[in-house]
């Protein structure tokens, strides 16, 4: 393969088409012995930048298609990275190759099928030379491929194809491969010729009957109506062609929907179009009643393999309603058009009712759409939807009342196909049988979450037939007639699902019905499955509403006893389904449990924690950390007028815990290595974990309990370090893979991750954090720091990181004297680790790019009181995690990068010894990987890093100079002087960034192009906007990103933005009374009632 890559590649030789033949073959053949040889040869050839001038011999040349397409791939990759610095006759040639080529394929169907493949990668090649030429360099190129499609039926279905993804290219995938400038000037020519294109289409549309020419006729126009002028659309017979033409026909009936889709989706529309889009929308009604009469039950398509065609028009059906309702309901929502919207929606709920998933998820989206739409223009116009503008508005002439019958027949599909919601575990699986759920399905609890929203909607719009539908339904459950555990299921999800949407009233008379008949149901039903099942829908039905629980005291005792009965049953899920329902009404009651209730003589807290041995004593580890979590988050509260002393509970709680860690180290000072033994080991992590999620949930009254054992636990940390430490010493690394010393490193993460919470919740009055800082952080890091430094790389938890960056984000200025201290304890040795490679040490890697971060962001100071060695040391690891291959590490270190430059310019007194010595070198850096194609997701961090670098520099905020003497020198020679020039660190830069840009992109770019580019630079340094959409432009200009990699430049743009209508969605929706799920909303949503 050696010598088959040197003849390849050596110009004073003939090129060799059957040896070319050997290597393409070898590495598309999984059996050859030399494949991944040969595909390295192949990889070689490609990265040459003058191999391309082979394709021709090798597309005209006696090779197999792999070859061709080969050639065809070297080709288009010259037209994308090399194609303006080619001599015009060459690019001229190239030109008339492809459209030769393209054309002799074309001539008859036998090659045209034969050759589909290789003509589509033709087609593709011809586009990207379109994206270079066209208009201004091949101005006559759609003249001319509409006066050759007039030639052949065979031609013209194949420029069809090439119109497509001109159309694509232009308007769907212009801004990841074009310049805003070329985009706009390809979208004009495009517009301005559209005449001529719209003439071929209506001959071939009302001439021809060749069935793949029409199709991708129909095709072609679906592309094109996103952007055509509106009055082909409106103003011609298209729309009519379309319904009555090709509707209709079984071989364009999907073509046909998908163009009439496109214009049902259509935004902006003139109103004067209206009358129009009722047509459409007639039209369309009238053919598909003749297609699928009321009379047909759609789910028999779908329960038949053989009507697959037909399944797919159903979905495509499905797509039109909801794209044309969804951006035109208020155009037929009028007097002459409400006969055929409702007709309309009538189809669409017999579509949604049809089983298929993805049909479903279809409709559903719209079903939403409108609820919500219905929603506001009811309400809102009476003010926010409260308890009381839902009675006012009985009285009312509302727009929703046209709708009655529809919302009634999809509340009815919904309750019917509910997705389970993630805190159900306990399911039916394939084999029938209930098991607990073992993986989440993301998708599922996706879906939930909308059609809970959609149901929380419409019962609003009538809360009444919802009740209605709902009862009837359970009471079929109760009776027998309808029981089955998919329909218990869907139902109970159902009725968990609208918490919040009734008024108290209707809510306690809803629930109490509910909950009496789900009770009932139990005694009533045998065998564990069904108990298991129908407990697992009481408790997921009561969790979902704490305003009741919470208004109804006794009621709220019935159902945590119910919890605690629950906790013995056996059944798999049940007792985790229980404990997680029980964390989930504390976190929202827990103002109940601690207050003395009417009728009580006492907080019902003091009579858990006497029957709490009781209680927990069926239930597995995990389901006790669990239910500590959640009395723990009883104690939380510490409002004005609660009945107990919080610390006296707590130290009940942990009683039982405390003793098991007593006895531990009753029994170590008795005989040291008792705690070393493996049962001691995995209970010291235990009873950690119970703390830690103690801790977690109770907040800075936690502190009398870690009082109890804070240096005994640091001694046991200290133990077992020295344990693993000498183990290494006797097995060396392989030591950390034994089990015991797995064990041991366990617990010490235990150790880390409840000191991290603690000082994570560590508050006023309890522990502020100056105590914190003065009482337990000398001791923290005397115990850990010594044991993380001389420890070896695999045997260092990377738990230290984080728990040193929480210390310095909560403690602030508190941590300032230790931050020198920890610097020179963890920085060296971390950072020699991770920078080995960019693999190793994932998590030592994140987290110490944190610690840095809360650094520079709380302890700023501290970089300058360490020695300038660490001080290089830091900027140098900062430049590695912005180069860094991993996303999160790289914008972490370009964040930190950013805070940096930004708060030593305000220290003047490191400000120009820190520009002197690493401005110039950071610049480059940054423009190595802006243009590296590995770093594209974070161009908006590189753009704001650079818009400061260039702002401080043209503002003479750096004053100090920026260049070597050596520099000056050469600079001068090219009669360019820095001495006494007022913008000498401009002009120095500007040459500078100039010379590094053209040094590594000698192909794409000149000097003029360059100095363009550094100087608009400098020009629009006060615009962001303008600085990124400069910077975007160049990156595509020199050829760096191909088109699905540009992608990735608008990526953060696109995060950021969604988080903020994320955000805004999220307000939005606190507004409707249940539709935020009662324990996202905020706390202070929940005051106690």
């Amino acid at each position: 393969m050696e010598a088959a890559a040197k003849k390849l590649m050596d110009p004073s030789q003939p090129f060799d088409l059957a040896l070319l033949d050997e290597v393409v073959n070898a590495t598309y053949n999984a059996q050859s012995p030399h494949q991944q040889e040969a595909n390295r040869v192949l990889m070689e050839i490609k990265e040459r930048k003058d191999m391309w001038i082979n394709a021709k011999t090798i597309l005209e040349g006696e090779v197999s298609p792999q070859s061709k397409f080969f050639a065809l791939q070297l080709l288009e990759d010259a037209i994308f990275m090399q194609w303006k610095a080619l001599p015009s006759a060459e690019r001229e040639g190239i030109r008339n190759f492809i459209s030769n080529m393209i054309v002799s394929l074309s001539q008859s169907e036998e090659t045209m099928n034969k050759e589909k493949v290789l003509i589509g990668k033709l087609n593709r090649v011809l586009v990207g030379i379109l994206k270079q030429e066209w208009p201004y360099n091949w101005p006559t190129f759609i003249p001319d491929i509409v006066s050759l499609s007039m030639t052949s039926e065979i031609i013209c279905e194949n420029n069809m194809h090439i119109l497509k993804l001109l159309s694509e290219e232009v308007f769907e995938f212009g801004k990841d491969s074009m310049t805003s400038a070329k985009i706009r000037t390809m979208k004009a020519g495009l517009e301005g010729e559209f005449a001529k294109i719209y003439e071929l289409c209506d001959f071939v549309l009302g001439r021809s009957s060749r069935v793949p020419l029409l199709t991708s006729t129909l095709q072609t126009l679906q592309r094109f109506i996103t952007w055509i002028p509106i009055e082909y659309i409106f103003k011609t017979n298209l729309l009519d062609t379309l319904t009555t033409k090709f509707l209709v026909a079984p071989n364009y009936r999907i073509e046909a929907i998908d163009c009439l889709t496109e214009v049902g989706g259509l935004v902006d529309i003139d109103t004067d179009y209206n009358t129009f889009l009722c047509t459409l929308f007639a039209g369309v009604i009238e053919q598909i009643s003749k297609l699928l009469p009321n009379t047909l039950d759609l789910s028999l398509i779908f329960k038949n393999s053989a009507y697959e065609a037909e399944q797919a028009f159903v979905k495509k059906l499905g797509i039109f309603f909801t794209t044309f309702l969804r951006n035109n309901l208020k155009v037929v929502e009028i007097p002459q058009c409400m006969g055929i919207l409702m007709e309309g929606l009538n189809y669409l709920v017999r579509i949604s009712e049809v089983p298929d998933d993805e049909i479903f998820k279809i409709c559903l989206e719209y079903y939403y759409t409108l609820s919500q739409d219905l929603y506001h223009s009811d309400f809102e116009s009476m003010g926010r939807a409260s308890n009381y503008t839902r009675k006012a508005s009985h009285n009312v002439q509302k727009r929703t009342t046209a709708y009655q019958e529809i919302l009634s027949r999809i509340r009815n599909v919904l309750i019917m196909r509910m997705s389970k919601p993630e805190e159900v575990l306990v399911v039916e699986d394939e084999n029938g049988e209930i098991v607990r759920e073992t993986t989440k399905d993301t998708e599922a609890i996706a879906q939930y979450k909308t059609m809970r929203e959609t149901l929380v909607y419409l019962t609003h719009l009538n809360y009444e037939d919802t009740e209605n539908i709902m009862l009837s339904k359970l009471s079929l459950q109760v009776d027998g007639r309808e029981f089955s555990w998919a329909n218990l299921n869907t139902l109970c999800w159902a009725i968990g699902s609208i918490s919040g949407a009734m008024t108290e009233d209707e809510e306690k008379r809803f629930l109490v019905t509910v909950i009496k008949d789900l009770l009932s149901l139990c005694e009533m039903k045998r065998g564990k499955d069904n108990k298991a099942v129908i407990a697992s829908n009481i408790m997921y039905v009561v969790g979902q509403y704490p305003r009741f629980l919470r208004a109804h005291w006794k009621f709220l005792r019935t159902v945590i006893n119910k919890l605690f009965e629950f906790m013995h049953e056996l059944h798999p899920g049940v007792q985790d389904m229980a404990c997680d329902t029980f964390l989930k009404i504390t976190s929202k009651c827990k103002k109940k449990f601690v207050t003395i209730q009417s009728g009580e003589a006492s907080p019902f807290i003091d009579e858990l924690l006497q029957q709490l041995p009781m209680i927990v004593a069926d239930l597995e580890t995990h389901q006790m950390h669990t239910f500590y979590e959640a009395v723990a988050c009883m104690l939380s509260d510490n409002s004005p007028n609660i009945s107990i002393d919080r610390a006296r509970s707590l130290q009940q709680l942990m009683t039982l815990p405390n003793q098991e860690w007593r006895n531990l180290c009753e029994m170590a000072k008795l005989r040291r290595e008792s705690i070393l033994e493996s049962n001691a080991i995995r209970m010291v992590s235990r009873i950690l974990r119970t703390n830690v999620r103690v801790c977690s949930a109770a907040g800075s009254i936690y502190s009398a309990q870690l009082n109890i054992f804070f240096f005994d636990m640091l001694n046991i940390y200290k133990l077992y370090s020295e344990q693993i430490n000498l183990a290494i010493a006797q097995n060396g690394e392989m030591a950390t893979r034994l089990s015991q010393v797995r064990a041991m490193r366990g617990a010490k993460k235990e150790v880390l991750k409840l000191l991290t919470t603690f000082i994570e919740s560590a508050s006023e009055p309890e522990f502020p954090p100056k105590r914190v800082a003065e009482q337990l952080i000398p001791h923290i890091l005397d115990f850990i720091l010594t044991d993380y430094t001389v420890n070896i790389d695999s045997a260092r938890d990377p738990e230290v990181l984080s728990l040193l960056s929480t210390s310095i984000s909560n403690l602030k200025d508190f941590m300032l004297p230790y931050v020198p201290r920890v610097i020179e304890a963890v920085f060296e040795c971390t950072l020699s680790m991770i920078t080995k490679n960019m693999e190793d040490f994932p998590e030592h890697r994140i987290k110490f790019f944190k610690f840095l971060q809360e650094v520079n962001l709380n302890c700023f100071e501290a970089i300058f009181q360490i020695s300038p060695t660490h001080q290089q040391l830091i900027v140098d690891a900062v430049v590695w995690a912005f180069k860094h291959t991993d996303r999160n590490i790289a914008e972490t270190g370009l964040e930190i990068l950013y805070e940096l430059l930004k708060r030593v310019g305000k220290k003047p007194e490191v400000a120009q010894g820190f520009y002197k010595l690493y401005l110039i070198s950071l610049m480059q850096d940054i423009f190595a990987v802006l243009t590296d194609m590995l770093h594209k997701s974070c161009f908006l961090h590189h753009c704001n890093l650079l818009q400061h670098m260039f702002h401080i520099i043209l503002i003479k905020d750096v004053t100090v100079e920026l260049w070597t003497e050596e520099q000056a020198a050469m600079l001068a020679n090219q009669g360019i002087v820095l001495a006494n020039n007022p913008d000498a660190n401009c002009t120095f830069v500007g040459e500078y960034i100039c010379n590094l840009l053209q040094q590594s992109f000698p192909l794409n770019l000149n000097r003029t192009k360059a100095m363009d580019f550094v100087s608009g630079m400098f020009q629009v340094q006060s615009d962001a906007s303008a600085f990124k959409q400069h910077l975007r432009d160049f990156l595509i200009s020199i050829k760096e990103f191909t088109p699905e990699e540009s992608q990735e430049l608008f990526f953060q743009e696109s995060q950021a933005s969604k988080a903020a209508t994320d955000q805004a969605l999220f307000e939005a929706r606190l507004e409707v009374p249940g539709l935020v799920n009662p324990y996202e909303r905020p706390e202070e949503d929940m005051g106690d009632l």
